[in-house]
């Protein structure tokens, strides 16, 4: 076995390109010593998940000590602060840590902050986690004096590890922002498509934000965006040597099968990670199902649509969930009614014309946000439109009152539109539905949106609304189509009303 000088740098291989380090014998990537900043990721990653286990274990302590006092103050006790509630159940803390901490590590709660999984798989883990406790206690004939304690611990649990968690992200992604962390990556593709994807990753993800260090492509110019180019797919290797990135973000569409595996093979030599911006044709793509006994592999794409027990838990999730929120904000409507009818002659309600479930047209209502001759002055305000693609919006339009502006500010002018998921117009969570002057703008393949009943919120909510391209707004619709849950809305539930607090995109 031949080996190099520990002193001596990359050589070149055939062609003159640079060659990474690597084991002897070993094709793919792996440094030998790890550098200062895998050395830093791997230490923030164990501290994350160290922090992580602490905050879900003691938020599940808390949350059963809670459950067990309010079972003491049910059953007419005067609760001990300290003392017989907790020792009663205490002996039950150690198998709901082991099994707690086993399903949240499955269902990857412990994952790195952007594949860390939301709201709706710690409902579902919770969940999990009472059944096997549940199901334990009763198998070995633990004798119970009320099976009311384990759906109140869960829902507490639920309440108390949720808004815990969500506070270790606010603070964290602060923290990380105010030290100034950075991901160094480097764009790889075509200079239109790379000036879009540029700029809808502009703000970074999970807290940290991008520094685009450069681009690869084969474009005339010496720039893409204000990015510099640094070479083509062939100087791959030149330029992941001499500027180290932490990703490549590759368009996918650019470039050919042999070219793309080439260059993620050669990223992972240099230890980058490869992350691909997919095309529509991708994520239609995502849910194929292989048809065995064919001469080549073929995959059947099934039509997105919610059929069968997926539509009775859908629609039972939406009735009760949109009942209950309209009970509880009644009063609430009563004095928005009342500011809008102050504020401006006119109805309290709107109902505007929208295209949903099958391309049919319904009635969606909204609180009135607008002077009543908003229909008729639109027109003149065409150019003036800031929104890519079909939409229509402007920062400043004039056509919305004093109050309109506050109830489109925090999005409260659509809480109307639960009567239209009560009715089955529409759904909690789901595409948007466009107004008709939208709607015959869109191309053919924008019109797959409409095989699903379309939501009060989505994708669009809580992934930069406004922000985004139209066509990229309409990817996310295809990736929720593709990849439906009950926990993804639930999740998708949790992230809106943060969104709509920081007014990302409204207005």
């Amino acid at each position: 076995m031949v080996t190099k000088p520990a002193d001596a740098g990359p050589t070149s291989g055939d062609g003159g390109q640079p060659t990474p380090p690597s084991f002897a014998g070993d094709i793919r990537s792996v440094r030998l010593v790890p550098t200062l900043g895998q050395l830093r990721t791997n230490a923030r990653r164990l501290l994350s998940i160290v922090a992580l286990v602490a905050i879900d274990l003691g938020g599940l302590a808390s949350s059963l000590y809670l459950a067990l006092v309010l079972r003491e103050i049910y059953y007419g006790e005067r609760p001990i602060l300290w003392g017989l509630p907790w020792d009663a159940e205490a002996k039950w803390l150690p198998f709901l840590v082991l099994v707690t901490a086993l399903v949240f590590w499955r269902n990857g709660l412990y994952a790195p902050r952007e594949q860390r999984a939301g709201a709706g798989r710690i409902v579902s883990s919770l969940l999990l986690v009472t059944v096997i406790t549940l199901a334990f206690a009763v198998g070995t004939g633990y004798q119970h004096t009320t099976f009311g304690l384990y759906a109140t611990a869960f829902a507490l649990s639920v309440v108390v590890i949720g808004l815990l968690r969500s506070s270790y992200e606010v603070v964290t992604r602060d923290m990380w922002r105010v030290a100034g962390a950075r991901r160094r990556a480097v764009l790889v593709g075509d200079d239109e498509r790379l000036a879009r994807l540029r700029r809808a990753r502009g703000r970074g993800r999970s807290g940290i934000d991008y520094e685009f260090l450069g681009v690869i492509s084969s474009g005339p110019g010496d720039d893409v965006d204000g990015v510099p180019v640094l070479g083509s797919v062939r100087d791959l290797a030149s330029v992941l040597r001499l500027h180290h990135p932490d990703e490549l973000i590759v368009s996918a569409a650019d470039l050919g099968e042999e070219e793309l595996l080439d260059l993620v093979e050669e990223a992972h030599r240099w230890g980058v990670k490869v992350r691909i911006a997919p095309t529509t044709a991708e994520l239609l793509t995502q849910r194929g199902e292989y048809v065995a006994g064919q001469g080549v592999p073929l995959f059947e794409l099934r039509p997105p649509v919610f059929a069968g027990f997926d539509w009775v838990v859908k629609r039972a999730f939406d009735a009760t969930v949109s009942a209950v929120l309209i009970l509880l904000a009644t009063p609430m409507w009563m004095v928005i009614a009342l500011a809008v009818k102050l504020d401006s002659p006119g109805p309290i309600f709107y109902r505007d014309r929208r295209v949903g479930l099958g391309e049919a047209e319904f009635g969606m209502f909204k609180f009135r946000s607008m002077y009543i001759d908003a229909a008729q002055r639109q027109a003149g305000l065409e150019a003036d439109n800031e929104a890519s693609g079909p939409l229509f919006k402007i920062k400043d339009d004039p056509r919305v009152t004093r109050v309109g502006r506050f109830l489109r500010r925090y999005s409260i002018d659509e809480l109307p539109q639960m009567l239209n998921v009560l009715r089955g117009e529409m759904s909690l969570v789901g595409p948007r539905p466009l107004p008709l002057r939208d709607y015959v703008q869109l191309e053919d393949w924008h019109r797959k949106r409409y095989l699903v009943l379309p939501g009060m919120t989505g994708l669009w909510q809580v992934s930069g609304r406004i922000d985004l391209s139209f066509d990229d707004l309409v990817r996310l619709d295809f990736y929720y189509l593709e990849n439906w849950s009950i926990w993804l809305d639930i999740s998708i539930l949790a992230k809106t009303l943060p969104a709509v607090v920081a007014r990302r995109g409204a207005y």
